[in-house]
């Protein structure tokens, strides 16, 4: 019996293993999540600086480092989209402001693929350009819609409100 339940321990651990690597999340500790039956955050990450606030589906802590990671489990595709890129890079913004430390990589991960996004001087001009634009146009009243999506409408909770819906 005692060799059996070795078996099935081991059996697991590999098991468990392979499930981590294939998730693309690095080896670390996973300290929060916004995933259900995880320990989740007690509250969103909230930068007053940056007027900004967000939960990444998980943080790891790699070291003394906390990564945001970021899973769009149905979204496949051979690169990155750029929403995606910049709601990591804002995760990023968010832990460096929690945190006082810059998180060097943030991680995107879809159905089929992963990718460390760098957080260099690059990509934080980058998310506080996006987010200067977000703040000029919230100040600047209607929007007109970005896309000839029909479904992407259907989504959208300002759908009641949007003068300009496909769907």
């Amino acid at each position: 019996m005692a060799v059996l339940l070795l078996i099935l321990g081991a059996f697991l651990l590999i098991w468990g293993w392979l499930a981590r690597r294939r998730s693309g999340l690095p080896h670390g500790r996973i300290v929060a999540s916004d995933i259900s039956g995880w320990r989740s955050l007690e509250k969103p990450f909230v930068s007053h600086r940056y007027r900004l606030t967000g939960r990444p589906d998980y943080v790891i802590a790699h070291g003394r480092t906390l990564l945001p990671v970021e899973v769009k489990p149905r979204r496949r595709a051979t690169r990155p989209y750029e929403g995606d890129v910049l709601q990591l890079l804002a995760y990023c913004l968010l832990v460096e402001d929690a945190t006082g430390h810059a998180p060097p990589y943030g991680i995107l991960v879809y159905a089929n693929q992963h990718w460390q996004i760098s957080f260099d001087a690059h990509a934080r001009r980058q998310v506080l350009a996006a987010l200067a634009e977000i703040e000029a146009a919230r100040r600047g009243g209607e929007q007109a819609r970005s896309h000839t999506n029909p479904a992407r409408c259907r989504r959208c909770g300002f759908r009641d409100q949007c003068g300009d819906a496909l769907a």
